[in-house]
């Protein structure tokens, strides 16, 4: 199957994330197909699209996609109901615009206008957070700017992703507000749960 304008994908695993493995049993972590934090984010690229695609993605590629994806809602009514990417339970239909982050050839890279940031630890004794807030250090770079630079973002321009157990935002590269000098004692920060 293919779309004249869209990737067909298929959800890596589950739609939804929300249980884990703990000592042999399994543990419900999430109850509630409105969470967004708990829809699957991960998918397996089918076929391309047959007006072309200038992402470099081939079937077989592994994606980062949009939390609306696979998720489900109730409408008005209380009547549950799919995304508009859905075609069937296994197979659902994305643009461009919905893919954030792409790995083939077991390398990550994230499509144009967007960089990954891992959070790094505060040195604020008297801080709120265990995280130093608006920095972090890039993983996957858009053009412009190079994996491992210390950056500052504007607020509100992040949005939480687990790629492969580690805790990263992703960033739109137009709000990196700025490029820090390393000072050598900065550290990555990946909180447990992650």
């Amino acid at each position: 199957m293919k779309s004249v304008y869209g990737f067909v994908i298929e959800p890596a695993g589950q739609r939804y994330n929300n249980s884990k493995e703990v000592e042999g049993k399994k543990l419900i972590t999430n109850t509630e197909i409105f969470n967004h934090q708990f829809v699957n984010k991960l998918a397996t690229v089918v076929s391309c699209p047959m007006s072309g695609d200038d992402l470099g993605i081939k079937p077989g590629d592994t994606v980062m996609v949009h939390h609306n994806v696979f998720r489900r809602w109730e409408d008005q009514h209380g009547v549950e109901r799919n995304s508009k990417n859905f075609f069937n339970e296994k197979t659902y239909v994305v643009y461009a615009d919905q893919i954030f982050l792409i790995k083939n050839n077991n390398n990550w890279r994230p499509t144009p206008g967007y960089c990954f940031v891992k959070p790094i630890k505060s040195k604020d004794a008297y801080g709120e957070g265990v995280e130093k807030p608006l920095v972090g250090i890039i993983k996957h770079a858009d053009e412009g700017f190079s994996k491992e630079d210390l950056i500052g973002f504007k607020p509100g321009s992040e949005y939480e992703f687990i790629v492969e157990g580690q805790r990263l935002y992703r960033v739109l590269s137009k709000f990196i507000s700025i490029q820090y000098e390393y000072q050598g004692d900065e550290e990555e920060y990946n909180p447990s749960w992650a």
